[in-house]
């Protein structure tokens, strides 16, 4: 059985109380949208988002710290995200690579930790323009799989998602065939290495919009999208999630 599409949003530093509108928006206009529906806002949005999504839209956190709980000022715990009513969280993001030094090794305890606590792990890899100049995108994705994933991943408690750096919040996207290229890559990748590799599902971000949502979610092997900035407004997230439940 084909996984269930995903059309995950992530907020990254923005939104505050008065955003969550834009849930009650996807909510009213998208009531049964026939694929799964996710926000990852900032943490202390989560719980707030949470009670105004109800059961109709999931919501995750951006990340969470390795350890259970001790004196990490700053951090959230997996458990803590959980709590708060968090079901999945994203691990890996190319931003949380540059902009805090993230190891693939750092990542895989990451989504330990994250399935220890019962969230769903969404587990980003991707190149840079120069890695992707390079010719070495195949191979940087490879590895950053072969690192970034734990013992015990399941179709049920990961996802991954493919994000090219030079794509993101640029409005630059790679062809179909690069992308194509790359999720046949990674489907083949995680035989062996996930049970039930067939049901991961395989997420495609970086500057996903509503006029090309659609050609993009016919690439083989795209059982959804990432959504940065598109995520903010129910206006551009929901044409998204309409063109991903129709693929």
């Amino acid at each position: 059985m084909a996984p269930r599409k995903l059309a995950a949003g992530n907020w990254k530093m923005n939104g505050d109380l008065a955003a969550l509108a834009e849930i009650d928006a996807l909510v009213a206009d998208y009531p049964a949208p026939g694929c799964e529906v996710l926000i990852c806002p900032p943490a202390l949005l989560i719980h707030p988002a949470k009670a105004r999504a109800g059961d109709a839209i999931a919501i995750g956190g951006q990340d969470c710290h390795a350890d259970a709980s001790g004196a990490h000022t700053g951090d959230i715990a997996a458990a803590q995200l959980r709590d708060a009513g968090a079901t999945h969280v994203i691990l890996g993001h190319s931003e949380r690579r540059a902009d805090h030094g993230e190891t693939d090794a750092t990542v895989a305890a990451k989504a330990a930790a994250a399935h220890a606590a019962g969230l769903v792990a969404i587990i980003c890899v991707g190149e840079t323009e120069a890695q992707r100049d390079a010719g070495e995108t195949l191979a940087v994705i490879a590895a950053q799989l072969d690192g970034s994933i734990p013992d015990g991943a399941t179709a049920a408690n990961t996802v991954i998602a493919y994000e090219p750096v030079w794509a993101i919040g640029t409005g630059r996207t790679p062809t179909t065939d690069q992308i194509a290229e790359v999720h046949a890559l990674m489907r083949e990748r995680l035989e062996g290495k996930v049970a039930d590799a067939a049901g991961v599902r395989l997420l495609y971000g970086g500057s996903v919009k509503p006029a090309n949502a659609a050609e993009i979610f016919a690439i083989p092997h795209v059982d959804g999208a990432l959504v940065g900035g598109a995520s903010l407004k129910a206006a551009d997230f929901g044409p998204i999630i309409a063109a991903l439940a129709e693929a």
